[in-house]
Parts: structure tokens; C-alpha cells; sequence
């Protein structure tokens, strides 16, 4: 007589739960890591998704249980991101870490460029079609991210002697910056809204990549060496680096 066993299936991993905080009810994706040692609840600034992270081999109710307990977080986190500001003519936003009144001004030919008034309040004027208003001032913005970006690598590079293969700008929605292997470095334009020496700090943070890519305590050696501020700099990212999101 043979005799054949079978293993039970384990029952797959939801993909989400619903949170009910009051009348709202809040979509969570959920996500499983090897690295996880304990549950965490995240909420993406540029998209608004609310993230649990959990340990591979942990219990899924306890999880679901800990982001239930967490209801009241989810709902608080995700009203301050209701205040979105549109980058558009009438809106004040952040350039260089001072705040800009962006003034359109239609009759007159050019781009956009900075004034200060005599109140010595500063504005950001945008010349020609309102309808090509938005897309100028991101224009800029990006412009003059590119160059502050491109002089701080060059700097810090000189100091290590390793050359960045490419620099490049995206709207990246979970980190500020990044190197891959091969020398290229990447940055979120919205650093120009900070205050110029968190703009540099970045910098620093990747070129130190060039020559350790990890977080070791050799790589925050090299970065000390850089940036000797970068912890401020790291405090402030962490307390005002998610407002740079607001501004679309």
C-alpha cells in the first residue's frame, strides 16, 4: 500500500487591509521583508499610500491589529497632506529654503526670474501665457537645481578624486538621492526648495557614495569629512523634508 502526504497550502499574504478610523476608511498596502524586525506604518508624501511593513515570519492579525491601534495616525498624517500647493501664479512657495509669492506677469517677454521687493519680501515672476505659467516656473526650478547640483558634485568629487559618471534629476517620491555601482548619481530636483546647505549636504551624502556604497561607519567617516554638519542636516530633512512634497 502506498501512501502520499500532502502539505497544506499556506494561504497567500494579503495584499492590503482596510483601516476604519471613525467614518474614513483607510486602504493599507501590506509588505513583507526579511530585513523587517518589527512592524512599521509609512505614508508616501508624493503618493499618498500608506505602506505596513512586517517581519517575514510574523502573524498577520498582530500586524493588522498594530495598524488598527495606528488608525488614528494614518487619518492625522494623511490630512496634513490636503494643503497641497500648485506651483502656479498666485501660489508662495520655497526657493533656496525663502519663500517666494509667484507674481505672473503677462505683457512682458522673457522666462522667470527672482525679485525682491521693497518690503525685501521675494517673488518669483513668470513672464508670457498664463497657460504655460506652471510648466516655465518647473522649468526653472529644475534649471537652477541642475546647476546648484552639478557645482556641489564637482566640488566634493575634487576633494575625494572620484570622478561621477552621470548626474541626473528626478521627482523621486522615497529618497532625496542615490549612486548606483557605476558611478551615477541621482537627486530630487525639490532640494532647490530647501535652504542651500541641504542642497550641499546631499551632495556630499552621494559623492560620498562613490567611494563606499553603504552605510558604514567608514561611509559616514567620509561624509564627516565632507560635510562636518550633515547630522543638522540629516534633523532637518527629517523634521521638513516631507513639506517638499506639498508643492505641485
Amino acid at each position: 500500500m502506498s501512501l502520499f502526504f500532502t502539505r497544506a497550502r499556506r494561504k497567500p499574504l494579503p495584499s492590503h487591509l482596510d483601516i476604519v478610523h471613525g467614518e474614513a476608511t483607510f486602504r493599507v498596502a501590506v509588505k513583507r521583508m526579511a530585513k523587517a524586525r518589527r512592524f512599521t506604518l509609512r505614508i508616501s508624501a508624493a503618493t499618498r499610500v500608506v505602506t505596513l511593513t512586517m517581519p517575514l515570519r510574523s502573524d498577520f492579525d498582530l500586524a493588522a491589529d498594530f495598524a488598527q491601534r495606528h488608525g488614528a495616525w494614518i487619518a492625522a498624517r494623511l490630512t496634513k497632506f490636503d494643503d497641497d500647493v500648485p506651483i502656479t501664479p498666485g501660489s508662495e512657495i520655497p526657493f533656496r529654503g525663502v519663500h517666494h509669492k509667484i507674481i505672473h506677469r503677462e505683457q512682458i517677454r522673457g522666462t522667470v526670474w527672482i525679485e525682491q521687493a521693497q518690503d525685501l519680501s521675494s517673488a518669483l515672476v513668470v513672464a508670457g501665457s498664463y497657460d504655460h505659467a506652471a510648466r516655465r516656473i518647473r522649468d526653472f526650478l529644475k534649471k537652477e537645481a541642475r546647476i546648484a547640483l552639478d557645482q556641489a558634485v564637482e566640488r566634493y568629487t575634487k576633494i575625494l578624486g572620484i570622478p561621477a559618471r552621470r548626474i541626473a534629476l528626478k521627482d523621486t517620491k522615497s529618497r532625496w538621492g542615490s549612486c548606483s555601482a557605476d558611478g551615477r548619481l541621482n537627486f530630487s530636483w525639490r532640494l532647490i526648495l530647501a535652504p542651500p546647505e541641504i542642497l550641499d549636504y546631499l551632495a556630499a551624502h552621494e559623492v560620498a557614495h562613490l567611494k563606499e556604497l553603504n552605510h558604514s561607519s567608514r561611509f559616514w567617516s567620509i561624509v564627516a569629512s565632507l560635510y562636518p554638519d550633515y547630522e543638522k542636516a540629516e534633523a532637518w530633512l527629517k523634521r521638513h523634508g516631507m513639506a517638499l512634497h506639498r508643492y505641485r
